[in-house]
């Protein structure tokens, strides 16, 4: 099964399996993934309502840089690292950051993630309670 997040085409590797429709195979009814809604212009990005989850955080903030810090369980080397980057993406179980300087791209996994600190305010939207 393909997660819930499906990059664009320009970004799938080669060889990645597309179907004629232009999304993977497999997809139910192969329908597109309901996009995040898009704001009219001048305003600012918002959250599907009732998805206040911190993929959908990250992702009203991508492009900004942050600090990642992370531990490891059980690491004989070290229990604790911290990473620093440009935020690329974000999954259910995974961001991606890239350091500007090297050019090297990470791909954390949200297990590990301790906190996440961003060098300038963030979007985000709560979404209004329904009563």
């Amino acid at each position: 099964m393909y997660p819930s997040y499906v990059p664009s085409p320009l970004f799938w590797p080669q060889g990645y399996p597309v179907a004629a429709n232009g999304q993977p195979p497999g997809q139910p009814g192969g329908q597109p993934r309901r996009p995040m809604p898009t704001p009219a212009p001048g305003m600012p990005p918002q959250l599907p309502l009732e998805e206040s989850y911190i993929e959908n955080i990250l992702r009203l903030n991508l492009g900004k840089m942050v600090t990642v810090y992370m531990t490891f369980e059980n690491n004989a080397e070290w229990n604790a690292k911290i990473f620093r980057g440009r935020l690329e993406a974000s999954g259910k179980d995974h961001i991606i950051i890239s350091d500007p300087r090297t050019g090297k791209r990470y791909l954390l996994l949200m297990v590990n993630v301790d906190w996440i600190e961003f060098d300038e305010p963030l979007r985000y939207f709560y979404p209004p309670r329904v009563p």
